[in-house]
């Protein structure tokens, strides 16, 4: 059966897999700047007999074709940047690009795919119809690359009936996936406030416009978009994380800076939001003698997993691990611009297990120490690789 094929294959090339993680996690780089790491995909894909073009500069795409008869198309997508973050891990592999670290496992994502597209190369006369490979840029940085490798073409020639993704998840164990259907993750928007007044001496107010105050008011008010405007039922998140007021004890500034994050499951919600958000901080700074700079950057839209699709990826998934290692989600406010793929096509974007607490290795993504228990490697190629196959009717 293929199943017991592709976890045989999926052991005998586990070695190599783990030696593509570390190299990648060795040599990591920033979105956009995904120059070497594209290279090394591309000399994968050479070595597999895998024909591979270039999109957004440095995504690479590659297409993999059973032996059988059929017309079927399926996507498998994994993003290749890193973050600008110092690696605090004492491990052989650690970044030696000092202020950059694969903090959130795309190291993984991409070395899994590449031993997806060993495996599947290996089983050509087992299976029928077309695996694009979509290997991506910069999924950390706006405007993601997801969007503009959909705005050059990935999704087309051919077109795929349905794109698939997986991603690391620290609070799940090594050897566990996790899927939810439907709505999954939150869009995200970046918000860039400037609340200007009238700066001076602390002792004399009334000779000012205080922004802090100003602003002080802006920040109350606007939570209540979440509370009082959004649908309790859709959730919705507003958080500003960094304010700067270059006063001091006895001086008021003239401005005061912000920048926060807004974040939804509703496109048309989202809209309205911004607008109630634009209208009311502006408002407040006038109504107080002051004024309002107040800048919405659109990020990703929301990711919602196609519910017939994620049914029969979910049943692949309990069929190749056993059900006991499938597990359920619940949505989560943090945002990946494979919603882009989710937006354009039916999409199944999952959860793979890489938590081992006897190791240590518990740290969440995008901090200093996060890291992977390595055995997940084990099942991401092999279980990419069945889901692939099954789902495209073989």
């Amino acid at each position: 059966m293929i199943k017991e094929k592709i976890q045989e294959l999926s052991k005998s090339i586990f070695s190599n897999i783990v030696g593509y993680r570390r190299h990648l996690h060795a040599n990591p780089e920033l979105s956009f700047d995904e120059v070497q790491t594209s290279a090394y995909v591309e000399a994968r894909l050479d070595e597999l007999g895998i024909p591979h073009s270039r999109l957004a500069n440095n995504g690479v795409v590659g297409l993999l074709k059973g032996n059988k008869p059929s017309e079927n198309v399926i996507a498998l997508r994994a993003d290749m940047d890193a973050l600008p973050i110092t690696e605090a891990n004492d491990v052989p592999y650690k970044s030696k690009n000092v202020g950059v670290m694969h903090a959130c496992g795309h190291d993984v994502h991409t070395s899994s795919l590449l031993g997806t597209a060993t495996i599947l190369s290996n089983l050509k006369d087992e299976f029928g119809g077309t695996i694009k490979l979509i290997f991506q840029p910069a999924e950390e940085k706006l405007p993601g690359g997801a969007n503009l490798m959909i705005q050059e073409g990935v999704l087309e020639n051919p077109k795929p009936q349905a794109v698939l993704g997986q991603h690391v998840m620290p609070l799940i164990d090594a050897g566990k996936v996790g899927f939810r259907a439907g709505k999954y993750m939150a869009s995200t928007d970046e918000i860039y406030v400037t609340v200007h007044g009238k700066g001076g001496h602390g002792a004399q107010p009334q000779q000012n416009i205080d922004p802090v105050i100003i602003t002080a008011h802006i920040l109350t008010a606007l939570q209540q978009v979440v509370s009082r405007f959004a649908d309790p039922k859709s959730p919705s998140v507003l958080s500003f994380g960094k304010v700067i007021a270059n006063g001091a004890t006895n001086i008021i500034p003239n401005e005061v800076y912000l920048e926060g994050t807004f974040r939804t499951m509703d496109e048309q919600w989202r809209k309205e939001a911004h607008i109630k958000m634009k209208k009311m901080a502006e408002g407040i700074a006038e109504s107080m003698g002051g004024s309002c700079d107040f800048e919405i950057r659109n990020g990703y839209p929301f990711l919602i997993n196609e519910e017939k699709l994620t049914a029969y990826v979910r049943a692949y998934a309990e069929d190749y691990l056993g059900k006991e290692n499938v597990l359920d989600l619940d949505i989560w406010m943090a945002a990946e611009d494979f919603a882009y793929f989710s937006q354009a096509s039916d999409a199944c974007f999952y959860r793979l297990g890489t938590r081992n607490e006897s190791r240590g290795i518990t740290s969440a993504v995008h901090t200093p120490t996060f890291d992977v228990d390595e055995d997940a490697l084990a099942i991401s190629t092999g279980l990419m690789a069945y889901i692939a196959v099954k789902q495209l009717g073989n």
